[in-house]
């Protein structure tokens, strides 16, 4: 699987996210979103690998 730097960024929002509200809930009221991303990211990314492994050990 090829490495996408672009994930990252979006990583690194839903992390933020969290943490911000964590420290200040005011500031942001919708910090649990960033869980939401963080698990959508991650079920793709683990989904794109096992397809991959998966059309790998079928071929």
């Amino acid at each position: 699987m090829k490495y996408e730097a672009s994930l990252d960024g979006f990583r690194a929002v839903a992390v933020t996210s969290v943490v911000i509200y964590h420290a200040h809930q005011s500031l942001l009221p919708g910090g649990w979103a960033g869980v939401d991303i963080f698990f959508v990211l991650s079920g793709f990314l683990i989904s794109k690998i096992l397809l991959s492994e998966y059309s790998a050990f079928n071929t």
